[in-house]
């Protein structure tokens, strides 16, 4: 058997051809859109995938602040944050956040799907997430994408 025939291939960052995508978030489910988000994001849906290598694509996210949960959660759900002072824990739930900042709650959601280092915090610089209908990446001509479509894997 010639084992030459099977070196894995490795994506380098200069190889890497990005995409940008735009996800209109009306009516979707927080989770499974930040799931979905996460993993285009992420690049795992590419044959090219590398897990240290920024490889995956430039969303753009539309009609944030028309995004639901499911059951009670915008009344129970508690966003908890330190200021780095004593006494300075601070806690928050969706309704107020939605009131003050709606795409910060896609923000925080897609953010925590994400690996927590170096790669990662590199990664949610790729999301570019808007109240409303309009968005300031037309000159990049993104691709309206149906979520619908995407079947995550592990």
């Amino acid at each position: 058997m010639n084992t030459i025939s099977y070196k894995t291939i490795s994506t380098k960052p200069a190889d890497v051809k990005k995409e940008w995508l735009l996800v209109d978030a009306e009516n979707e489910t927080v989770g499974r859109l930040a799931s979905k988000v996460a993993y285009l994001i992420r690049g795992k849906h590419k044959p090219s995938f590398t897990p240290h290598v920024d490889c995956g694509d430039n969303i753009v996210i539309i009609n944030a602040d028309k995004v639901r949960f499911t059951g009670n959660k915008t009344e129970d759900k508690v966003y908890t944050r330190y200021t780095g002072y004593p006494g300075g824990q601070r806690f928050t739930t969706p309704q107020e956040l939605f009131a003050k900042h709606p795409e910060r709650v896609l923000e925080l959601a897609i953010g925590r799907m994400l690996p927590k280092t170096r790669l990662g915090d590199r990664l949610r610089r790729n999301v570019f997430i808007y109240a409303g209908p309009d968005h300031k990446q037309e000159a990049q001509n993104p691709k309206k994408i149906d979520l619908s479509t995407i079947k995550e894997r592990a």
